[in-house]
């Protein structure tokens, strides 16, 4: 039989990194709706905005996701991910959390230093966590109201929480059990980290016993001055012992790069490999640890994934 070049470069292992085998195999995909809410949570006097999507013409329940905007974002943030993830047969639940989000920064004269502000209030840090999980709770009620558009679609049995920057550190908080800020939920099943702010103690994160996927880059430093040195953003995964854990790190990424593609005038062509990156593994990842899918699982974690990244980063689990 006559080989092909392609076909002999991959025998002797020298096919061009970017041509590894990749996820999904199937790029076919849904198309998506999305739906503004304000919920009020009484408890706290506090309003919890949310953006949710979802894919339209799925009829069975699908795994749900919360996502946490760094400082000074909003629900509309990260609406690249939100829409790939509900593409792909999940509901994706994009938070607001006042007193950290947007209205901190617009139309102040001193945005920098009332985003510090913001970002040192311990009442901020608290109330994260208690969103997600008051979210949760309004989402129990969408699920089981009959007038509601998600009525009997949520798999509340499979959620998701993910997070950037000060999203990353509610995520962590949500998942950790006993810690200091409190707010801890064993509803979520798996989780998604992306540029966690240092920690404070040698042993913070050491407890989590869910799945974690930590994001980060080489030049991943930020404005607010939570974390100076890019290597501490992988403290969170290195203190992990008593749960999977696996942490990406691109090669040149900065704190901006998983804000999405609109986070920058002109994202250059890294930018974009990066941003496809982000979508790809993070599926692969939900997948695999909220849909039980073996291919995902072998995707991510047998090779293919850390040799499509090539010199764009470095994929590390244990």
């Amino acid at each position: 039989m006559k080989l092909t070049a392609i076909a002999i470069f991959c025998l002797i292992g020298i096919l061009p990194l970017s041509a590894a085998p990749n996820y999904p195999a199937d790029t076919r995909v849904a198309p998506v709706k999305t739906l503004l809410l304000n919920w009020h949570d009484s408890a706290r006097n506090r309003d919890v905005p949310a953006k949710i999507y979802y894919p339209a013409n799925t009829t069975s329940p699908c795994p749900v996701i919360i996502f946490s905007h760094g400082l000074g974002g909003s629900r509309e943030g990260y609406g690249y991910l939100g829409d790939y993830w509900a593409a792909h047969g999940y509901i994706s639940v994009h938070l607001q959390h006042p007193g950290s989000d947007e209205a901190v920064w617009k139309d102040s004269k001193r945005p920098m230093k009332d985003l510090r502000r913001a970002a040192a209030d311990p009442d901020n840090a608290r109330n994260r966590p208690r969103d997600v999980s008051f979210a949760l709770d309004q989402l129990t009620a969408l699920n089981a109201g009959t007038a509601s558009p998600l009525h009997a679609r949520l798999d509340l049995n499979r959620i998701g929480l993910a997070g950037h920057s000060f999203g990353s550190f509610t995520t962590l908080a949500t998942i950790t059990p006993a810690h200091p800020i409190g707010g801890y939920d064993p509803r979520i099943k798996a989780a998604i980290a992306m540029s966690t702010p240092a920690p404070r103690r040698d042993d913070l994160y050491a407890a989590i016993k869910i799945p974690v996927y930590h994001l980060t880059g080489t030049a991943d430093t930020d404005q607010a001055g939570s974390v100076k040195n890019a290597k501490d953003r992988r403290i969170p995964y290195d203190q992990t012992h008593s749960a999977p854990a696996c942490l990406l790190t691109f090669e040149g990424g900065d704190h901006m790069v998983f804000s999405g593609p609109t986070a920058r005038q002109k994202p250059d062509a890294r930018d974009l490999r990066f941003h496809d990156f982000i979508e790809r593994s993070t599926l692969a990842f939900w997948d695999a640890e909220l849909k039980g899918s073996q291919s995902a699982r072998t995707w991510l974690h047998d090779g293919n994934f850390a040799a499509t990244l090539g010199h764009y980063g470095v994929f590390e689990q244990k």
